[in-house]
This record gives C-alpha cells, structure tokens and sequence, in this order.
C-alpha cells in the first residue's frame, strides 16, 4: 500500500498500527486504548480504571473522519493508535502506561478540499492545542506543508495537497504531571492604582547580565536568578510583563534570511512555555522551571504579567505551514472569507482565529485559566485585542470573548490589559474596553513625543495625558488606571533611540528597511545617530529624563521597557522583532558609565516618590472644582504667570505648563477607612529651548515651594532643602522638568 492508503487503512480500522523509524516502516505492537474520557482537554497523566497509571488523550476535531494519536519514543520511532471514541465532536481515548515525558502528536483524517475551507491531511503530524509542554523546533521545510509548497503554479499551490510524513521535521507534545498546589506561593496582589509595569524579553533582559551564571543567561531560570531579580526590585517595579512565552515558531521568510523570530509573537501552543527559554530540558522540565521563575518573582512582589497573542497563529494563511489548527479543523478555529480558499485577516499575520466559535473560545480561555490556576500568573495584556473582541466582523464590546471574561471567577479577578487594536476596519478602539479592562494608551505616547520634541499646536491633549485621560476613561465606572501609559514599548524606538534618530534604520532585518513604522514622533536632537558631540550627549540625556520624569508622575499606570532606564539603543532599529541578538538584548555595561547610572537612579527615585505619595496614584479621575471655602481643587493648571489657565490659555501656542495636584482632596479611603492626605505638588514642564521665567503661584495653593526633581541637573535629580517662596519668578531651564512639594 502507498503512505496515504495506508494512513487511512489505519484510521478505518483495516490494519494494525505502525512504527516508523528514519522512513523505515514495521509493524510494532498494537497499543491498548481504553475509552477514556472527553474532558479535559489535552494529554492528562493520571490515574485510569482500577487505578492503572497512564494518560487520556482528548482532542476537539469537529469536522474530522478519523483520529490517530501517534507515540514517540527516544529514537524518534512512532507508535499511531486509533482514537475510536467521539464525544460532542471530541475525539478521546485512555492510554494505559503512557508516563509524563512522552513525546506524542496527532494525525486528522478528513477532505481535502480547500474551495471549501477542508485542509485534512494525514500526512501531517499535529500539535496538540493543550500540549503543555513541547519538544523540539518548528523548522519549515516543504514536508510541513499540508499543500505542495513549491508547486509550479502558485497561483492554485494551496489547493495541492502534499502526501509526505512531515512528523520528522516538526516538534512533539510532551506529557506532562501537574502536581503543585502552589501552597508556598504568596501572590503580590499590587492594586492597579499601584502598579508600575516593566515590559521585558526573557532571553533579551538575561542574556548578557554578567551578574547570571552563563548556563542560566536567556532562560526563565536567568529571570528567577537574584542577580536579575535585584535590579527590578532596586528600580521599584511591582509588574514584569513579560514578551510572548507561549511556545512559537519561527516564519518561513526570516528562516530563509538566517533569521529567527526574536519577539515571539508567532504562537502555536498556548498551553506551553516557550522551550527555547528553558535551560533544564524540554521534555517537560520547562514546566517546572516556568513555576519557580513566577515564585522567585512573586516573593521579590513582583507580579508576573504575560503578552498573549489568541488573536491568530503560525500557521499564517493558506500558503502557510500546517503545524495544528489548520489540519484539525480548519474551518472550525480560523475565519474564512466567502471564498473559503482563504483567511480573513484582522492581524496582518495571513489569519485570525474565530473566536465567536464556543470551542476557539474554549481554547482561549482553558489557556487563559491554566497560567493563572496552574503556572501562577498574575494577569494578560492582549496582542491585537480588538481582532478577539470581533463578533462576525465588526468589533462588539458585547462579543461572547469579552462577556465570557466578565463573568469568569477566575479571570475576572487577574490583571487584564488590551491593546486595543487591531489592522482591520474599525480596529482602533482606543478607550473603549469595558470595565476591567486596562488599555495600552497609544494616544498618551503620541502626546508626550510631540510635547517633548516641541510639535504639539497647543497643550490641550497634554493636560488630559498628564491627568489619567478622562476624555478616554471617564464612564461606565472606569478609574484612572484604565490608562497604561508609556513613551516606548517592545515595538518602535528605544527611548535612548527616540531621542538620537528621527528615522528608522532597519536595514538589518533583511526587508529593504521597509517594515516597522514611519510615524516615529521622534527628534534626534540636531544629529542623526551615534555622535562625539558632548553637547549633544548632554541635550539627549536630558530629553530622557524629561520623558521618564513625565512618565512616572503622569496619573494612571506607567510602563517602562527593560533598558530604557540604562540607555540601551537598537541602533535604530524600530522594528527589531528578528534581532535575537545585541541589538535587542539588554546591554548591562551601561551601569558602569556614570552618565547611565545616573538615569537609573533618577529613574528609581521616581518610582519610589511615586510609591510613597497617593496624590501620583489616584484610584479616582479628578474633578477640578473646590471642595473648600479657600477655593483650593484637586487639580489645577497654571501658565507662566503664575495665574490659572483660561480657554484661551489652553488653545495658544504653549511650550509649557503647570500641573498643581493638591493631596489635601484625595477620593477614598486606607484599608482601615480614614481619609487619604498627602502633600501637594507642582510640576512645571517646559518643552522650549529657551529658558522661561515661570511665577510661582501664592495663597491658597502654597506659601513656600520645596525643590524635588530638575532634570535640568546632570549630575543628580535636584536639591532638596532648596525652597521658594510663593510668587517667585524662577527660571526654568530649557527643555526640563521641575517638581516642587508644597510647603
């Protein structure tokens, strides 16, 4: 018999089934499969009828004919055994003897025939959706195909299918043992209003931290090492969010350039943690490693925080790979547009995953509870959330995603954060996630860039930025820290780059430096790139305090890049998804220039006076009326006459303002119910290149001011004990920032 006739022998019950080793095909003993059960979902290790040890296998392939779980063993010999039960469209079967470490995957029997979206092939060798641990690389040669790839007319290529056995060029599910109740496990809980993100790689943060022992260094164990740990606890976070680790592979266009996909934003298992990032083994060791990384970051009180991509997979559209989705079901879990040959495409990734289906949003949310319940986590930003919150097409705030999140126990009650976009029509969707969602504020970013580099018409948008974004989050019950702010994030310029390049350069990863974006917002201080200039030098460090000071006393919840504070460049490169290299990693010399420490420092301060004072971190918008008879608000603006801003003021050109936040009217109450009082502030931002003149306002708002920060100062953040009296004129200094405590 051929390969494929009898590959469906097997699936219909006419021969026992085979092993294959290197191509050589024998017959092998025929393996047990007891009924077992539809749910879970997944390889499960545990205890069967009368109590023989050994894992149920259970796959949801709505549309398939036949399923074949196929067993590995150390020399890469595979055992196929037939998968006889089908419970509500979930194909299942127990498997006495089998133990945590086996390697195993799937092969789908079904149509082919793609002008109606059916893409079975049994010649492909699938990953489980729940594999909980995965062994191997996701290569791409043509064998992992489901069509033939190189077929001479492109055009209809897709429409081919390819009968070669890709299971020797693809990785394996790995069985793994759940076992730890997570008894010793103190959760942080840091309330939003406290919180302040850090966004890192894990390979990136570690990979050259001299502090990490070298076997350690680009693994979840370099992260939980007290030598990485040190440094987030010195500057202050409480969050790290962390790059995708959800296992991903590698595109075909950056394999053939001798590149890797770097951020990992390429899923393909959304149960298992990348296996690139362990260093004690793949076969389900980095299960383990992934829990103790999260404990040893939770006892420092850092939440753990993970980018998740549920919005398409590796498997691109249908040119791309079949690695698991596509050839379980592919009608099943992707959208198709009316020509069912090919994907709808909310992502700009070749596809999308159906989510209004009830088993894709199965999928997302047995993920989505296992690394809260099981792997310890604290919370999710979303990739491209708005692509999940589609109905049919339009995005919904009602779609079955986000209502099956609101009434979720679990989930409901972990940190949840939207980028709130996605590349399709009607994407943008900036300010409108419903209550428990944070978002990503994009348009924070905007206005702080063009505030800084002088580009701003007026300073309206940047009194709203600076203040929690009420024009964005005021309803429906929604706080201040419904805003993450942040100047840079893992995509776009470094803030070091953002302040020496106003162009991309990108050269590097091979696209004719075409991709990442054009829209830098971004001023490089008089030269393009590195330069010997020391006034230049002094020009950019200063830029970066400014940024970093606006950044952490803005309201709502700051998010910083990992070494952002230590000035690490790309180079330019705005777009360094395929940079695993030094472009990307953290470059931890930089604490040895005293020039870098000191932005550390300063940086570290901040968060720390953002720690201290409630009045930096408030749980409610303000409202900007008095409560008392001395007419003193909670919030207040002023120009640099020392007199409060009008509506003229507001729309004439203006390269600053003053932000006066009076702690005496803070909304709510400590955990043992008395008022929140603290001391007052006010900032003077100052974005001309001219020094100013700016009169410090009097009675009601202060008798004396106390100077905290001046980035202005090279050498150190300010002069505390310096004071003013109210209604003096000070000079402020080019481009800089001052805050002063109210006396």
């Amino acid at each position: 018999m051929s390969s494929a006739a009898e590959q469906e022998a097997v699936a219909e019950g006419r021969s026992t089934p085979a092993a294959v080793v290197n191509g050589d095909r024998r017959r092998a003993p025929a393996v047990p499969v007891w009924p077992g059960a539809s749910t879970p979902l997944g390889a499960r290790f545990r205890a069967g009828p009368d109590g023989v040890a050994g894992t149920n296998f259970a796959l949801w392939a709505g549309g398939a004919e036949a399923v074949e779980l196929c067993l590995f063993d150390e020399r890469g010999r595979e055992t196929r055994a037939r998968l006889t039960e089908l419970t509500h469209e979930i194909w299942h079967g127990f498997v006495p003897g089998v133990m945590p470490g086996q390697r195993y995957g799937y092969r789908v029997h079904g149509r082919w025939d793609p002008w109606t979206g059916a893409r079975w092939n049994p010649a492909k060798l699938l990953l489980d959706p729940y594999a909980r641990a995965v062994d191997g690389e996701f290569g791409l040669p043509p064998e992992v195909y489901g069509h033939v790839r190189d077929w001479p007319q492109q055009q209809v290529a897709d429409t081919v299918r390819d009968e070669r056995d890709s299971a020797p060029h693809v990785p394996k599910g790995v069985v793994v043992h759940d076992d730890d109740d997570w008894a010793d496990d103190r959760r942080p809980k840091t309330p939003w209003a406290d919180t302040v993100l850090y966004e890192l790689h894990v390979r990136g943060f570690t990979r050259l931290h001299p502090g990490i022992p070298e076997e350690l260094r680009g693994t979840y164990a370099g992260l939980a090492h007290p030598a990485a740990i040190e440094h987030l606890v010195k500057l202050g976070v409480t969050a790290v969010e962390l790059l995708p680790v959800h296992q991903f592979a590698h595109e075909d266009h950056l394999l053939r350039r001798g590149l890797r996909n770097y951020w990992g934003y390429n899923s393909i298992g959304y149960f298992a943690p990348h296996a690139g990032y362990a260093s004690s083994g793949t076969t389900g060791q980095q299960v383990g490693e992934f829990k103790r990384m999260v404990r040893a970051l939770h006892a420092a009180g850092i939440e753990v925080v993970l980018d998740v991509v549920y919005n398409h997979t590796a498997e691109a559209g249908e040119l791309g790979p079949t690695l698991s989705l596509k050839g379980i079901d592919n009608r099943g879990y992707y959208r198709l547009q009316q020509d069912a040959r090919r994907y709808a495409d909310y992502t700009g990734c070749g596809n999308t995953l159906h989510v209004v289906q009830p088993h894709v949003l199965r999928l997302i949310t047995d993920s989505l509870r296992y690394w809260v319940t099981e792997m310890g986590v604290d919370g999710f930003r979303f990739d491209l959330a708005a692509a999940l919150a589609r109905s049919m097409h339009d995005v919904d705030m009602l779609s079955p995603f986000l209502a099956v999140i609101a009434q979720d126990p679990v989930l409901r009650r972990v940190k949840l954060i939207a980028e709130p976009w996605d590349v399709g029509s009607g994407g943008y969707q900036v300010g409108a996630f419903p209550p428990l969602w944070t978002e990503w504020n994009d348009r924070y970013r905007n206005a702080v860039r063009d505030f800084w580099r002088h580009a701003l018409p007026d300073v309206r948008e940047m009194g709203y930025r600076l203040s929690g974004s009420s024009d964005l989050y005021a309803w429906g019950g929604r706080r201040p820290y419904a805003s993450v702010n942040f100047v840079t994030a893992h995509d776009g310029f470094t803030l070091r780059d953002l302040v020496s390049y106003e162009r991309k350069h990108n050269e590097a990863n091979g696209e004719g430096n075409r991709d990442g974006t054009d829209d830098n917002r971004a001023w490089n201080c008089g030269t393009e790139g590195e330069t010997d200039d020391e006034r230049i030098h002094a020009l950019r460090r200063r830029q970066l305090r400014n940024l970093l000071t606006t950044l952490l006393l803005s309201t709502g919840v700051p998010m910083l890049v990992a070494g952002d504070e230590l000035g690490r460049t790309q180079r330019g490169n705005n777009n360094a998804y395929c940079q695993d290299n030094e472009i990307s990693w953290v470059d931890w010399s930089l604490l040895e220039d005293p020039g870098w420490k000191a932005l550390f420092d300063l940086t570290s301060r901040l968060i720390a006076l953002r720690h201290r004072h409630p009045v930096l971190r408030r749980r409610a918008f303000f409202s900007g009326r008095a409560h008392s008879a001395d007419g003193l608000r909670d919030l207040a603006w002023f120009t640099a006459r020392g007199t409060e801003m009008t509506e003229d003021d507001w729309y004439a050109p203006a390269a600053g303002l003053g932000m006066y936040l009076s702690g005496r009217d803070i909304p709510g109450r400590d955990d043992r119910g008395a008022t929140v009082v603290d001391d007052s502030f006010l900032a003077v931002l100052h974005a001309g290149e001219r020094p100013a003149s700016f009169a410090l306002p009097g009675p009601p708002w202060a008798e004396e001011y106390e100077l905290v920060v001046d980035t202005s100062r090279e050498d150190q953040a300010g002069e505390p004990g310096v004071t003013y009296p109210a209604g003096t004129a000070i000079t402020v200094q080019a481009r800089s920032v001052l805050l002063l405590r109210v006396r």
